[in-house]
């Protein structure tokens, strides 16, 4: 099986290649996004493998149809950029990695925590500089606050783990609670805007979805504690932008930590040092001194790396392999 790879870096690549032996799986790089304009480089290619930003919707659906590809492949978890009733229309099966590393992700949410809160990123380049004055650098302690998990999937219950183990208070809102093991765990479910309004710091961890889309806009980021820490390492749509900034700007919102970005595409993973951001926005957040952004890096780990290429492999296999897998099945 020829297969498309979209939107590939050194680390994509090194971890596709090793996680695969069979001679029957031949993987075809590209560096550059899935989009209308680039979907014809998936011609004689029977599967394309996509990332978080590359563009699946129905008119790239068609392209890569009219090209032979008969499955697209996501090396994420989430599938908010692809078409999946074009692709039920076309006959293209989707599939996906579910589950790579909860820990992975977890644990660089509550890593942004703790360098916005203790002001790490700060002290560091002062202290390069030879800096050591303390002054601005006051954070609070995390033990006796009480956290708000927004989504308790895989990530969220993981991050409502560890912030338990700092002798935080964890609530928690899904629309399907597992009450089993907020028992277990000693997080206690609550209604959604009680969480946003009782809450010193707010972690999300759900999929963007139409409910999803603006969850935190201007009426909800009213609702939320006067100097709350927010924190998102799920998806940028999460969070209206403009009304964070204004947030902001109030003094409203104590600090934001965020791994994702409303706009990042053409933006997150390049490179681009030597250029002028286009991005407003994104430019002013950079300029708050109580605002830290990652580059969507928070599956960045070995093992997340090494769990997305060999279920993507496994995936692909499967499909050429297994008479159920019939075109159209949305395995998604």
């Amino acid at each position: 099986m020829e297969v498309a790879v979209f939107d590939t870096k050194v680390y994509d690549r090194e971890h596709l290649l090793a996680a695969v032996s069979n001679p029957g799986l031949h993987w075809r790089f590209h560096d550059f996004r899935l989009s209308t304009e680039t979907a014809r480089a998936a011609e004689g290619c029977q599967a394309v493998c996509i990332f978080v930003n590359d563009r699946c919707d129905r008119d790239v659906m068609r392209i890569l149809h009219q090209a032979g590809v008969r499955i697209v492949a996501l090396r994420c978890a989430g599938f908010n950029n692809v078409d999946l009733d074009a692709a039920k229309e076309l006959g293209l099966s989707v599939i996906r990695v579910p589950a790579y590393s909860p820990h992975a992700v977890a644990e660089h949410t509550v890593g942004l925590l703790l360098a916005v809160n203790r002001k790490l990123h700060r002290a560091y380049n002062r202290v390069r500089e030879q800096n050591f004055s303390l002054q601005g650098l006051v954070g609070f302690d995390i033990a006796g606050k009480t956290v708000g998990i927004v989504g308790t999937g895989r990530i969220g219950k993981v991050t409502a783990q560890i912030f338990r183990g700092f002798d935080a208070k964890v609530i928690a809102f899904d629309e399907y609670p597992d009450r089993d093991w907020a028992e277990r765990s000693g997080v206690e479910y609550v209604e959604r805007e009680w969480l946003f309004r009782n809450s010193d710091i707010l972690s999300l961890h759900v999929p963007l979805t139409d409910k999803t889309y603006h969850l935190l806009d201007a009426t909800t980021l009213s609702w939320t504690k006067p100097g709350v820490t927010i924190l998102n390492t799920s998806r940028g749509k999460l969070i209206d932008t403009s009304a964070l900034i204004q947030a902001l700007k109030s003094g409203h919102v104590g600090s934001v930590a965020l791994d994702v970005y409303e706009e990042e595409e053409g933006v997150f993973f390049e490179d681009l040092s030597g250029k002028i951001l286009q991005d407003d926005e994104l430019s002013l957040l950079l300029t708050f001194p109580n605002v830290l952004l990652t580059a969507h890096q928070a599956f960045l780990t070995r093992e997340a790396l090494s769990e997305i290429a060999r279920v993507t492999s496994q995936n692909l296999l499967a499909f050429q392999s297994q008479k159920e897998f019939a075109p159209g099945t949305q395995l998604v």
